[in-house]
């Protein structure tokens, strides 16, 4: 009877995780190595990505901060875009109890975060960056 029971167990398809732990020769038990893991998953791509849009932003950034918000201050009437607010309820003599919105550093938040974009948007598509992916593909 005990024979029928297993004999009824279905064998299940192995995980691609573990057809990858196999033909990698892991040791069993210890699943998916490391140097395994980044190489099936692309980390060290991932990684040097990161890099370059961290390095990219501070770039715009400071870009943004030196030269487009005083243009854009200048355009809107000579004032520091990042100091420009709307003050909903004024403080009380003490100077407290106020409520302001910071409406200019939002908006040079966004500026910032729309320049970022264009420049990765021009680094992977028009200066061709993708396409030393496609190579190796």
């Amino acid at each position: 009877m005990k024979d029928k029971a297993v004999k009824s167990v279905k064998q299940e398809k192995p995980t691609r995780i573990q057809t990858v732990a196999a033909t990698a020769g892991a040791v069993k038990g210890h699943g998916l190595g490391f140097m395994t893991f980044v190489r099936e998953q692309g980390v060290v791509g991932l990684a040097v990505g990161l890099a370059i849009g961290t390095a990219a932003g501070a770039s715009v950034k400071q870009i943004v901060d030196g030269l487009i918000n005083p243009i854009v201050g200048f355009l809107i009437g000579g004032v520091e875009l990042n100091k420009l607010s709307w003050v909903v309820v004024p403080a009380n003599a003490q100077g407290k109890g106020g409520l302001e919105l910071d409406w200019g550093a939002v908006l040079s938040s966004l500026i910032t975060l729309l320049a970022t974009a264009l420049v990765i948007y021009w680094l992977i598509h028009v200066a061709k960056l993708d396409r030393l992916d496609k190579k190796k593909q």
